[in-house]
């Protein structure tokens, strides 16, 4: 259940960091790239049941 609602969260921080607006285009990918990343460590956890 914890495991669910964590990844739900960081989705939608993964999408909100996408850089959409002309003030963030400078940012680049470096957001959305730190959040997919800890996405993929939160998945893998989950999979292997230590969430």
């Amino acid at each position: 259940m914890l495991g669910t609602i964590l990844l739900i969260i960081l989705i939608l921080l993964l999408i909100g960091a996408f850089p959409a607006w002309p003030h963030s285009r400078s940012w680049g990918y470096a957001p959305t790239g730190t959040l997919g990343i800890i996405v993929i460590i939160v998945v893998i956890l989950v999979v292997m049941g230590r969430i």
